[in-house]
């Protein structure tokens, strides 16, 4: 009972005490005598505060990490769909610019020789039997293709029709071995016969009727033309001669040219469904460099 007693006495000396240097420390104000003792006591309580903010921020920094992680990854999956959709548009709109460019020379080709064409894409390149180099190209019977009609491109001669579906053909590049076209050299009337050779289109082989007609490096080549422009119109640029071989007797004169047309990165081409009224002869031809 005694310690009941001291214990709630000492209790009330402390809080009557406590209350007392309160009421003296909020009339005195800024001159109160307590302010250094208030002053250590924030020091000390803020101290402590700061402390045990830095041992906590990490541990909330976790949970919340762990917390929107589900959120993150959403976002971050979102931004990398976002940046292949604009990889792609910008692969496309660039694809779209160079077929443009492609379409527009070959369209300019066409109107300078006088022939009426149907644009097309090339879209697959495969074989077929008895045949190696060939292409599909998007045009078929449905916008006017038929077979035995010439293709051509920006650049020149690419090969004739060898089958036409309603949608889609097959074009027989003048790189086949099995092709073989009707040839004028640029100077003069002098007429051969081009034949592929295959390897990738790289040379075309120049055969002329006659052995005895001279004919140089860097002699340009153009499509002597068929009979109603089926399978080749005339006029159309084929290559320029790269090699000559020697005349050793031979009925004939050998040369071999480099095609106008890369025919192995094909894109835009177009088909020749009406061949021209007269021959552009060598109006077609590009501009030889250092000439206007």
């Amino acid at each position: 009972m005694r310690d009941s007693r001291r214990a709630r006495l000492i209790l009330g000396i402390l809080l009557t005490t406590a209350l007392v240097i309160l009421t003296v420390d909020h009339r005195t104000g800024q001159d109160s005598p307590l302010r250094p003792l208030r002053a250590a006591g924030s020091w000390v309580f803020g101290t402590a505060e700061q402390a045990g903010a830095a041992v906590i921020r990490p541990v909330t920094g976790f949970v919340d990490a762990v917390a929107s992680a589900p959120g993150a990854q959403r976002d971050i999956a979102r931004l990398r769909a976002e940046n292949a959709r604009l990889r792609s548009d910008l692969a496309a709109s660039k694809v779209d610019a160079k077929r443009s460019a492609e379409l527009k020379r070959m369209l300019g080709l066409a109107s300078l020789g006088g022939y009426k064409v149907v644009p097309a894409n090339v879209v697959a390149r495969r074989g077929q039997p008895g045949f190696e180099e060939v292409v599909e190209v998007d045009a078929g019977t449905d916008d006017g293709v038929r077979a035995e009609m010439t293709v051509l491109n920006g650049d020149g001669l690419v090969g004739r029709v060898v089958h036409a579906g309603p949608r889609t053909s097959t074009v027989l590049l003048l790189s086949d071995p099995g092709s073989a076209a009707g040839a004028r050299m640029e100077e003069g009337r002098e007429i051969g016969v081009v034949h592929g050779v295959g390897e990738h289109g790289r040379l075309l082989r120049f055969q002329l009727l006659d052995a005895s007609v001279p004919v140089t490096r860097g002699t340009r080549l153009v499509s002597f033309g068929s009979r109603n422009g089926a399978p080749y119109v005339p006029g159309v640029p084929i290559g320029i001669v790269e090699q000559v071989e020697p005349a050793s007797g031979d009925l004939t004169r050998t040369a071999y040219a480099r095609p106008f047309a890369d025919l192995t990165a094909l894109d835009v081409v177009g088909v020749v469904v009406r061949p021209p009224a007269r021959d552009p002869r060598n109006a077609v031809l590009p501009r030889r460099e250092g000439t206007r």
